[in-house]
C-alpha cells in the first residue's frame, strides 16, 4: 500500500510543493517547527533513513542544501537545519528549516495551528527564493502539483 508520501507524490492527497526532479520532491509540512519548514521527500518509497541507498541519500542531501541556502535567504535565518525522525511515516523523509538556535529544533514545537493561507505563503515565499537562486527548472509550475511545468 502506498505511503501518505506517494500519496501526496501522485496527486492523491494535496501537498504544497517546492522543488520536484526526477528522484525527488520537497513539499511544505502540516506541522512546521519554524515558517519555511519543508520535508524533501524521494519518490522511491524507502521506509527510513537506513534503508536508502548512498546515491539517493546523496541527492536528498543535495537537495536540501539547495533548499536550505534558499530559506536562510528567504528568512534571514543563521543556519538551515536538517532533521531525520521518521516515525511517523514509513517513507524516509528529511525535514529542512531555517534555524535560529538548536534549542528550537524539537518536534515539541511543530505548530498545528497554522492557517492553510499562512503555508500556501510560506511555501510561495520559499519558491520565490528558490526562482532567485537559479533554480526555476525544479520548482513546480503550480504550488499543488508535484510536475514541472
Amino acid at each position: 500500500m502506498a505511503t501518505l508520501f506517494t500519496r501526496i507524490i501522485d496527486g492523491e492527497l494535496p501537498g504544497r510543493f517546492v522543488w520536484a526532479d526526477d528522484q525527488a520532491v520537497a513539499f511544505a509540512t502540516i506541522a512546521p517547527i519554524t515558517d519555511g519548514h519543508v520535508l524533501v521527500v524521494p519518490r522511491t518509497e524507502y521506509p527510513e533513513l537506513t534503508a536508502a541507498p548512498d546515491d539517493a541519500l546523496a541527492h536528498l542531501i543535495a537537495v536540501a542544501k539547495t533548499i536550505g541556502l534558499a530559506q536562510q535567504a528567504v528568512w534571514g535565518a543563521p543556519r538551515a537545519a536538517v532533521l531525520v525522525a521518521g516515525f511517523e511515516v514509513p517513507h524516509l523523509h528529511l525535514h529542512v528549516l531555517p534555524a535560529w538556535d538548536e534549542r528550537s529544533l524539537t518536534f515539541a514545537n511543530a505548530r498545528t495551528d497554522v492557517l492553510p493561507q499562512q503555508l500556501d505563503a510560506s511555501a510561495e515565499a520559499l519558491r520565490t527564493g528558490l526562482r532567485a537562486a537559479g533554480h526555476a527548472d525544479h520548482v513546480p509550475a503550480a504550488l499543488g502539483s508535484p510536475a514541472l511545468g
